[in-house]
C-alpha cells in the first residue's frame, strides 16, 4: 500500500482482488486521540470521489471534542483511483466487494459509513454481506426506494455536458444546473463543487470519471421503477442511523423516509434546508447533525 501526506489527509492506495490501483484520503490516521472511536468511511455518488468529502472530513477529523480518523474512497473508474479495462465491472456488487477490500487493507473491523447516494445503496449490500463492520450509518438523499424523477433528472444533465473553459466557467455551469434546487449555496459552495468534479487535463476540464459510467446512465431506461432494497435495508435494523434529506431532493421521497423510518423506528431523520440532490455535508446546520450524531453514538 502505498501512502503520501498532503495537508489535511494522506494520499493512500491498495489493489482491488481484481489487481486495480484504487485510491483513498485518509484524515487523521496519525492522530492517537482519533484511534479511540471508530473511523469514520465515506462513499461517494455515482459519478462523484472523495473530494466531494474534504471539508466534512477535516471538520470530523479535527473536531476538538472527539476527533476521527475518516477515510474517503475514489470507486474504480473515478477521481485517482485506476479505470477498468471491463466497463461491465461499475457495478454495486463489485464497488460493494471494493470498500471490504478498503476496510481489509488499512486494518478496519468496524466502522462508521457515510453514503451519499451511490453510497448509500453500497452499503445496503454490505449490510447483508457483513453487517458487523456498520458501526452506524449515514444515508446522505438515498434509501431502498429512488424515484424515477430523480433518476431521470441525472440522466438528462449527463446526456448533455458542456465542457467549461476554466474553474470560473465550471462553477457556473453547475450553478446554471443546479442552483434550482440548492439555493442554500454560495458562491465558494459553487466553486468547490467544480473542484471536486472536474479534473485539468491537456484538452481542459473534465469530469473526473471514466466516461463509460456516465453512458451507462444515459443509456439506461428508466420508464418502470427500478427493484426496491428493502430486504437490505431491513438488515439495518439494529445498526444506528441518520437519514439526510435534501429538502428539494427529487430521488428520495418524504413517503420513502417516512417508511424507513418506520421500519427503523431508532433511526433519526434531518433535512438539509434548501438543499437537493445530494445535500453538502459540510454546511453548518448539516455538519452539527452529523457530529451530534456520531457523539450520541
Amino acid at each position: 500500500m502505498f501512502s503520501n501526506t498532503t495537508e489535511g489527509f494522506e494520499e493512500k492506495t491498495y489493489l482491488s482482488v481484481d489487481g486495480l490501483k484504487l485510491y483513498a484520503r485518509d484524515y487523521g490516521a496519525g492522530n492517537p486521540s482519533a484511534s479511540v472511536s471508530p473511523p469514520v468511511i465515506c462513499l461517494p455518488g455515482l459519478t462523484r470521489n472523495s473530494r466531494d468529502f474534504h471539508q466534512l472530513a477535516l471538520i470530523l477529523s479535527k473536531d476538538p471534542e472527539r476527533p476521527r480518523r475518516v477515510i474517503a474512497l475514489d470507486y474504480r473508474g473515478r477521481g485517482r483511483s485506476a479505470w477498468d479495462d471491463n466497463k461491465q465491472n461499475y457495478n454495486l456488487g463489485v464497488e460493494a466487494n471494493d470498500v471490504l477490500t478498503a476496510c481489509s487493507a488499512f486494518g478496519i473491523t468496524q466502522a462508521v459509513f457515510i453514503g451519499t447516494s451511490r453510497g448509500g445503496l453500497i452499503l445496503h449490500l454490505i449490510a447483508e454481506m457483513k453487517p458487523e463492520l456498520l458501526a452506524s450509518v449515514v444515508l446522505n438523499d438515498v434509501g431502498p426506494v429512488l424515484e424515477l424523477e430523480g433518476l431521470r433528472h441525472i440522466q438528462a444533465y449527463l446526456a448533455n455536458p458542456r465542457r467549461p473553459r476554466d474553474w470560473d466557467d465550471a462553477a457556473g455551469l453547475l450553478r446554471q444546473l443546479h442552483e434550482a434546487e440548492f439555493p442554500a449555496l454560495s458562491a465558494d459552495d459553487w466553486r468547490g463543487m467544480a473542484f471536486a468534479i472536474y479534473r485539468e487535463t491537456d484538452y481542459g476540464l473534465v469530469t473526473d470519471i471514466d466516461p463509460a459510467i456516465a453512458e451507462a446512465v444515459i443509456a439506461a431506461d428508466f420508464s418502470k421503477p427500478l427493484p426496491d432494497l428493502w430486504k437490505p435495508f431491513d438488515a439495518m435494523a439494529a445498526i444506528p442511523l441518520l437519514v439526510i434529506r435534501g429538502e428539494t431532493s427529487k430521488l428520495l421521497s418524504k413517503a420513502t423516509v417516512e417508511e424507513m423510518l418506520r421500519r427503523h423506528p431508532a433511526a433519526r431523520q434531518f433535512t438539509a434546508r434548501c438543499q437537493g440532490h445530494a445535500p453538502l455535508l459540510h454546511l453548518d446546520d448539516v455538519a452539527e447533525e452529523i457530529r451530534r450524531f456520531l457523539r450520541d453514538l
